[in-house]
Parts: structure tokens; C-alpha cells; sequence
């Protein structure tokens, strides 16, 4: 059932409008089509049973020898009369809410109050066996679906006889009803689609701007333009993203700041090393102070580099990571690069993006003895694939080795150096080009650094 619902709200909106609408449209044409019956069928009653009326007073009033031409200047294809000595209608019972009809309109019209003696029977098929004797193929034509049957009793005992056709309403499925259908749908869905698409263009201006944010808080405020509801949501929506903006600037600068200042305290720490007289234990102060100059100086360069805004520019990914991979080559490692021959415009950051993928080839071929990195691309995105063959990670420290300092004993020795800040950096760098960073460990051993990329 959720299948047949439209995902969008645009859809769904119009979907409920036009249900609504089919429903309304199918209800007004029923009741105008039986009040449209009714008034027919009131209509034609009325003048059926004024017509017999009519007839039977000129039959009552004329002499016995022109009664039947009287008669057959009467008879027509609407309204068939005979003369006969005999009831056509075996009895009284005159049956559906057609004859209800008729004998209403014959007590208005006959003399006497309509206490003149008449029988009325409805009849659909086949006519009663006296009728089909006195009536001619051609003449019975049309009446034999439906047809009402009125005998009228004269004074001097013979009777009047007669039959009229009933026309059926026009049914309700019928094509006129269908084409008025179809044509009012067609309308109200080029209307209200229209309209709907321009109520709902808002919500998706707000789901970019959102996922915009998530890569880039500096980006351009949203228009404050059009009805006040979308005025107030894009205003509050530019109050947060200037929020959000402030408050990262204010953290990165006193990051920035308590890095910069702790310089000056490990300097005088130095200085004052040198005084001790311990050479082992001079030693492994020098080499904590040399740890901790280290720690600040990755991470006021970090800070600098979240604060900066770098402008972005369409470069060719694939050589953007053969350069990478050139350089750490050049550099005495072992590191091969699988990435086709077409290039692969990617608009971003290029300083930025170098930087973080230079600190995951490095990483690979820091602890993993070599890199193999791979490119991959189709419409929608980019994937980067670096395989080593160190010890991997275990699937419970994954995430902490993305936190900044974090260092994972069991798999990096602390003699290859670094403070922990490079997955971070990386991680920081990709997320806000709006990709995704995975670690999992290879089968056949070692670790898979994935990157994924939106184009």
C-alpha cells in the first residue's frame, strides 16, 4: 500500500486534491442526474397523463361511429390507443414507481376527481399477449424494453387502451460523464500542480541549504523573499547558520590561541632543561618538551586550517591523487596508484583535500609498509581506496583513532613520530567536501582506508 503513496509532499498534496475533488465531482453528478431524472420523469408523467385525458374526453364526448377515427388520428409511436371492447390489463396491480407517476397525473386530469375506473401496470420485455395482436411489428417497435399500460373504462362499459414507451435515464458511467471527468481532472492537475510546485519549492530551497551547511558553514544566506511563513523560515534559518558560524570561529580561535601561548611555557621548559645536571634525565625532558612543542604546533596548524577559506576550484581528481602519490614516491615509498586515464572534474578545495589524502597515503605506508590506492568514479560519485599491509585496526578502536591525539598503541609505535591529528585532519577535511571516511580491515590482511566523495 505504501508503494501506491507518492514520497514527495508535492505529490501527495496533489494526490489528496485530486481524490477529493473526483470524489466531489462523481457525488454532484449524481444528484444532479436523478434530480434531472426526476424532473423528467415528473415532467413526462404530466404530460402522458394530460394527453389520455385529453383523448378520453373527445372519445367520451363523440358519437359511437367516430370514436375509432378519433382513435386512430390519436394513436402515435409515443403514445399507441385502441378501442376495444376489453381491458387490455387482466388486473389491477400496477407495479413500479413509474406507474406511481402516471396515476398521479391521471387523478389530476380525469373528470370526476379521477374517480373514473383506470387500471396502470409497468411492463418491461415482452407486451401482454392482446397488445402483440393489435400491434404490428413495425408499430411495437421501441415500446417492448419498458413500456406503461393505462386502460380507461367508458360509460358504456368498453375500454380505452394505452401504451407509451418509457425512456431509461442516461446512465451514469456514460461518456459524456467520463470526458466532463477527465476534462476537469486534466485542468485541476495542470492548476494545481503549478501551484503546489510553487508552495513546496521552498522546502527543497531549505533541505539544499541544509545539506550546504553540513559542508560549508560560510555559505551564502538563503533569499529572505516570498510569503511571510518562508520570510520567517529562511530569516531563522540565516540566524542559525550565523550562529553556528560564530561559535565555530570563536573555538577555533581559542584553540588557536592556548597553542600559540603555550609555546612561550615550553620554551622557557627547555631553557631551563638545559640547567640539569642528569644527562638521562635531561634527556627524556628534552623529549617530552620536544613531544609537546610537537602536539601544539599540529595543533594550531589544524586550527589554521579550519578557520582558512580556501576558495573552491574544478580540478582533475585523478591527478590531484597522482601528485599525492608521485610525491610520496619521490620520497623512497613504495606506492602505486590504479586510477584509468579519464579525468574526473571534481570542484573542491585543493590544498585542503591534498592535505588530507597526503595523510592517508602516509599513513599507509607509515604502518603498513606500502599503499595501493585506487580511484573509481560514476555519476553521482567518487571513491578513493587505499590498501596497506600493516596489522589494521581493531573494529573497536575504528572511531578512536579519528579523535584528535588519539593514538592506538597496539598497531603505531610511538618512534614513527606524529600526534595523532592525522586521521583527524583528514576526516575534518573530507566531511566538509561532503564525503565519508571508512577504515575496515582486508581479509587477506592489512587495512582499507575508503573515501567517498559527492560529485
Amino acid at each position: 500500500m505504501r508503494r501506491l503513496v507518492p514520497d514527495s509532499l508535492a505529490a501527495r498534496t496533489l494526490l489528496v486534491l485530486l481524490l477529493g475533488l473526483m470524489v466531489s465531482h462523481v457525488l454532484s453528478v449524481a444528484i444532479y442526474l436523478t434530480d434531472r431524472t426526476s424532473a423528467l420523469l415528473f415532467t413526462g408523467g404530466e404530460h402522458i397523463g394530460e394527453r389520455i385525458a385529453t383523448i378520453d374526453r373527445l372519445v367520451r364526448n363523440a358519437a359511437p361511429a367516430e370514436r375509432q377515427h378519433i382513435v386512430e388520428l390519436a394513436d402515435s409511436d409515443k403514445l399507441h390507443v385502441i378501442w376495444d371492447p376489453n381491458s387490455f390489463i387482466d388486473d389491477q396491480k400496477a407495479g413500479g414507481w413509474q406507474a406511481v407517476v402516471l396515476r398521479d397525473a391521471l387523478t389530476a386530469h380525469l373528470d370526476n376527481g379521477g374517480e373514473q375506473i383506470f387500471r396502470l401496470r409497468y411492463t418491461k420485455g415482452t407486451l401482454p399477449a392482446l397488445w402483440q395482436e393489435r400491434l404490428s411489428p413495425q408499430q411495437g417497435k421501441g415500446i417492448f424494453d419498458e413500456a406503461l399500460l393505462v386502460s380507461l373504462r367508458l360509460r358504456d362499459g368498453s375500454w380505452l387502451n394505452f401504451a407509451t414507451p418509457v425512456q431509461s435515464p442516461e446512465p451514469f458511467w456514460s461518456l459524456r460523464f467520463v470526458l466532463s471527468m477527465v476534462v476537469m481532472l486534466a485542468a485541476v492537475a495542470i492548476f494545481s500542480a503549478l501551484i503546489v510546485r510553487h508552495l513546496t519549492r521552498p522546502l527543497a530551497t531549505f533541505a539544499r541549504a541544509a545539506q550546504r551547511l553540513g559542508v560549508d558553514v560560510k555559505a551564502p544566506p538563503l533569499s529572505e523573499s516570498g510569503p511571510a511563513e518562508v520570510r520567517q523560515a529562511a530569516h531563522a534559518f540565516n540566524v542559525m547558520q550565523g550562529r553556528l558560524g560564530r561559535f565555530l570561529e570563536d573555538r577555533t580561535q581559542m584553540v588557536a590561541a592556548i597553542s600559540h601561548d603555550l609555546g612561550t611555557p615550553i620554551t622557557r621548559l627547555r631553557l631551563r632543561a638545559e640547567f640539569i645536571e642528569d644527562e638521562e634525565q635531561k634527556a627524556k625532558m628534552l623529549a617530552d618538551l620536544e613531544d609537546m612543542e610537537r602536539m601544539v604546533k599540529s595543533a594550531l596548524s589544524f586550527t589554521r586550517d579550519d578557520a582558512s577559506c580556501e576558495p573552491r576550484a574544478r580540478v582533475d581528481l585523478r591527478t590531484l591523487l597522482q601528485r599525492v602519490c608521485d610525491d610520496l614516491s619521490d620520497g623512497g615509498h613504495e606506492v602505486t596508484l590504479t586510477a584509468g586515464e579519464t579525468a574526473i572534474p571534481y570542484a573542491c578545495r585543493p590544498a585542503a583535500l591534498r592535505r588530507a589524502l597526503t595523510n592517508l597515503v602516509e599513513n599507509a605506508v607509515k604502518y603498513g609498509e606500502r599503499a595501493r590506492v585506487s580511484l573509481q568514479s560514476d555519476a553521482g560519485t567518487a571513491v578513493i581506496r587505499i590498501d596497506d599491509d600493516g596489522p589494521g585496526i581493531p573494529d573497536d578502536l575504528r572511531e578512536e583513532a579519528f579523535k584528535p591525539f588519539g593514538r592506538l598503541e597496539a598497531s603505531r609505535s610511538r618512534e614513527t613520530g606524529g600526534t595523532g591529528l592525522g586521521l583527524t585532519v583528514a576526516r575534518t577535511i573530507i566531511r566538509a567536501h561532503g564525503g565519508e571516511i571508512a577504515l575496515t580491515n582486508r581479509g587477506e590482511g592489512g587495512l582499507r582506508v575508503e573515501v567517498t566523495l559527492p560529485k
